[in-house]
């Protein structure tokens, strides 16, 4: 079996590697362009300084790529901003961008908070919590994007290794990638099927690309991207790329079923707005899982999490009134 000629052609065309593009031919390639890296952080003290450092040194100081480094605070208990602040990142609280909204939580809110917070025509996303970051994150997302005006929206991929007790396996990371995104992502958008990470923390896209698609605010919004893009842009207009090695802090099995929950919902959310699935009810937001402890009927707790589905509007849908001073969308409204 083979994957289809559209899906074959566009692996070809629309897959490359960091190392393609050094960052002094990418800021010969920017000509005024902007470029903005917005980090989500709750709790990464230890691993958020040595991010923005790297970028501040190699992409700022170094070679003047990257214009702005925000870091949005998604209500940490430790020293995530300071330490943020003190390495030359710009930080913001999550709940001071449009106080006048409902405080809502997730990755998906930071994210979005930051596209509304920041003022680049280019607007690269890093996680937190890396432990083997490098500046080519950055250069390898904005690659494509600074040399081809036909990609909108840039998605990384690596070798993610997993840690247990028989060993290290080498690609063993990406657990809810292959057991739940990835064959529902095949089974219903199948053009989507050559992407090898479609829940990688890393990408970059367009601002105005950006602005025009709604942000699921919990662990749905990766693969919420990719399909509300293709839907409105075309397969060509996303690429991705191999970032080499990513090594981070891996979550338990209970956390896992969590966000494959809130995919799993992203996915059914995107499927009934596509009038491809008409349910007969709308599918339970309480999930239930039984850890170690002392029950009624089972010696097991019975712990239920909500797992609705909540999700921002697209940015350039809000009224001029609440958008921040700064907001490019605003400035393209006056």
């Amino acid at each position: 079996m083979r994957v289809s000629a559209e899906v074959g052609t566009w692996l070809a065309r629309r897959s490359s590697r960091a190392g393609d593009w050094w960052a002094a031919e990418l800021v010969a390639a920017k000509r005024g362009t902007r470029v903005s890296v917005v980090i989500p952080a709750r709790d990464e003290a230890e691993t958020v300084g040595a991010i923005v450092g790297t970028i501040r040194r190699e992409l700022v100081e170094r070679f003047p790529l990257v214009d702005e480094i925000l870091v949005v605070d998604s209500h940490s208990t430790d020293a995530t901003a300071e330490v943020a602040a003190a390495a030359g990142a710009d930080v913001v609280a999550q709940d001071s961008v449009f106080p006048e909204l409902e405080s809502l939580t997730g990755k998906g809110e930071a994210l979005w908070k930051g596209v509304a917070e920041t003022s680049g025509d280019l607007v690269v996303f890093v996680d937190g919590d890396l432990r083997d970051f490098t500046a080519d994150y950055v250069t390898g997302l904005l690659g494509p994007l600074l040399t081809d005006p036909g990609i909108a929206y840039v998605k990384g991929f690596y070798h993610r290794p997993l840690a247990g007790a028989a060993g290290v396996e080498p690609d063993g990371g990406g657990r809810v990638t292959e057991l739940v995104a990835r064959p529902l992502l095949n089974m219903y958008w199948p053009e989507l099927a050559g992407f090898v990470q479609p829940l990688a923390g890393e990408y970059a896209g367009r601002r105005e690309v950006l602005e025009g698609i709604p942000f699921v605010t919990h662990y749905g919004v990766e693969v919420g991207h990719l399909i509300d893009l293709l839907e409105l842009h075309g397969l060509d207009a996303l690429a991705q790329v191999d970032l080499g090695h990513r090594t981070h802090r891996h979550q338990g099995t209970q956390a896992l079923g969590r966000m494959a929950a809130q995919i799993m919902l992203t996915l059914m959310d995107r499927l009934e707005r596509g009038g491809r699935v008409i349910s007969a009810a709308p599918p339970s937001t309480s999930l239930a899982q039984f850890r170690r402890g002392a029950g009624e009927a089972v010696e097991r707790e019975l712990v239920l999490t909500d797992v609705t589905l909540t999700q921002r509007p697209p940015l350039e849908s809000l009224p001029p009134e609440i958008r921040p001073e700064n907001s490019p969308a605003l400035r393209r409204s006056a």
